[in-house]
């Protein structure tokens, strides 16, 4: 006979700690059903107090102890193949208000900081006032909701820290929100969007680098003790592109100087063996860039050798610099360059094929892949293009900050430098000398 809680006999003690080893016990191997049918029989066994004694024990809740005397006293039978009765529990937010996750990414995508070189993304956004946000958008997620979401799609909260180089520019919260819509219309009309940069040069040779990975213990990886640069082997330039949509990578290995020349070639490598494939019938590309550097804004070779680049593939090509001092927020450094990072971490670089295959075996669980390219033409250094030459470039500035946004279209000219000339190789950009 199964007593009621009002029924059961008092007792003059009971055993806490007994209570509590015995769930100990057993509660790694009980489901929701099973834990609160045994809290239920411990507090019925034990008498007066007994459901006291259990919760104090076990951390049940009285009322879920309750439910368990309540479904010992109905003898229910077992609930095969569930723990609770069909329609149980309350239907999750992400399942009663769709697009909730796609709108917290939509609003937190502007505001991303942190390291790049981890994969760990960083928002600036509090919590409260993503959930206000979110209100006026019609959804009513909670601020433990949203900070679960968050966790969930790999971001976390951070407090201010000093990263910004140099003055910040009053319109730089403006300029990342022109790219990230710039990026939302190719992408809405199955136009190609990259993201492209040149990671740190990377001494070739046995040397040490950074990270660790597992060996036997106590025979760590032997390397070089000083960093001379090995005249045989030099240095490598690994110039990035990566596809905002495929989420794909291409990296050109460069092993001569880092110029507009180079990076454009980069540009064009990738174009040829992945772009042109994916993106059929498209009339633009948009690259987002670095405001310095070989992509930099005011390098007057980089929209001289884009002009030629767009001439050679009939695309209208729209370039969005991201404001000075911010290239550590470039999408491709932490989409792309940490996760090579990551890969080769330990690993010493001996030699171009080793860098290759390290770069090019970089995979993550999203569905990232790398390609990586040796580029062994040489690009001088010092190239001057004239006035004339830029004159007659088909540039079109922006109407917001068009010394960052601009879009250079093809045309056909008898200017000499846009002609098609010898290259240095099968892919190699064309040099003229200035007028």
């Amino acid at each position: 006979m199964i007593l009621s809680l009002d029924e059961i006999e008092p007792t003059k003690m009971i055993d806490v700690a007994a209570i509590r080893m015995r769930y100990e016990g057993v509660s790694l191997h009980l489901n929701e059903r099973s834990r609160r049918l045994f809290a239920a029989n411990e507090a019925q066994t034990a008498g007066r107090g007994g459901l006291t004694a259990v919760y104090e024990a076990t951390g049940i809740a009285r009322s879920t102890i309750g439910r368990g005397l309540s479904d010992l006293r109905n003898a229910h039978g077992p609930l095969i193949g569930r723990i609770r009765r069909p329609g149980g529990g309350r239907k999750p937010k992400t399942e009663t208000e769709p697009g909730l996750v796609e709108a917290l990414g939509d609003l937190v995508q502007s505001a991303i900081r942190g390291d790049p070189e981890a994969a760990l993304l960083w928002v600036s956004k509090s919590q409260r006032h993503l959930v206000r946000a979110l209100a006026d958008r019609g959804y009513t997620a909670s601020q433990k909701l949203v900070g679960r979401l968050l966790r969930d799609l790999g971001f976390s909260l951070q407090a201010n820290k000093k990263t910004l180089e140099g003055t910040t520019h009053p319109d730089r919260d403006a300029q990342f929100e022109h790219i990230n819509q710039k990026i939302k219309d190719f992408q809405s009309t199955s136009q190609p969007a990259i993201s492209v940069d040149t990671k740190k040069k990377e001494l070739v040779g046995d040397f040490k680098n950074g990270g660790r990975e597992l060996r036997p213990k106590g025979r760590p990886q032997a390397v070089r003790v000083h960093d001379f640069q090995i005249p045989e082997l030099g240095k490598v330039a690994p110039y990035g592109v990566y596809d905002l949509a495929a989420n794909t990578g291409w990296v050109n290995l460069g092993i001569d100087h880092d110029t507009a020349a180079f990076a454009v070639e980069s540009v064009r490598r990738w174009w040829r063996a992945l772009g042109q494939k994916r993106y059929l019938g498209a009339t633009s590309l948009l690259i987002t860039a670095d405001c310095g550097g070989s992509n930099g804004a005011r390098v007057r070779l980089w929209k001289r050798e884009l002009q030629v680049f767009a001439n050679e593939t009939g695309l209208a090509i729209t370039v969005a610099h991201h404001p000075p001092g911010t290239s550590k927020w470039n999408r491709i450094e932490h989409k792309l360059f940490a996760f090579i990072t990551q890969n080769w971490r330990a690993k010493p670089l001996i030699s171009h094929q080793v860098i290759i295959q390290l770069i090019g075996s970089t995979k993550t669980r999203t569905g990232l892949n790398v390609h990586c390219c040796l580029d062994e033409n040489k690009y001088p250094k010092g190239i001057k293009v004239s006035d004339r030459e830029m004159a007659s470039i088909n540039l079109e500035h922006d109407s917001f900050h068009g010394e960052w946004n601009y879009t250079i279209s093809p045309i056909s000219s008898k200017h000499s430098w846009m002609q098609p000339g010898p290259s240095l190789s099968k892919y190699g950009p064309r040099l003229a000398k200035d007028d």
